[in-house]
């Protein structure tokens, strides 16, 4: 069974930095794929990062050059580093695995930018 626990969120200063983590368990995590989403109140859940198996690494122009994912296979976990935070990063952080016929998804986890 798959298992993604996101960690590391809470509340920050705007221009601070915070790193997220997302644990892995129930699966072979380094042939897969890792992407980070975000989900503000009202909005749509947005793509923030993506990593690929072979550590290629994708950014929307919002978080590009602020945030950086990384992984690390022998420990499964994928990591989401956020710099320079402002007000409008503030939202709940998913980790997701995309796999063949269902995509796996962390609870969450909550990061408050403070201005």
């Amino acid at each position: 069974q798959v298992q993604l626990v996101e960690s590391g969120g809470g509340l920050v200063q705007a221009g601070g930095s915070v790193r997220l983590s997302c644990a892995a368990s129930g699966m072979i995590f380094s042939i897969a794929a890792v992407n980070w989403y975000r989900q503000a109140p009202g909005k749509q859940r947005e793509l923030v990062a993506s990593i690929t198996n072979g550590g290629r690494t994708n950014y929307p122009d919002p978080v590009k050059g602020r945030f950086t994912i990384s992984r690390d296979n022998a420990k499964k976990t994928a990591y989401l580093q956020m710099d320079s935070l402002k007000p409008e990063d503030t939202a709940v952080y998913y980790c997701n695995i995309p796999g063949a016929t269902y995509d796996y998804w962390g609870q969450g986890t909550q990061v408050t930018v403070s201005s």
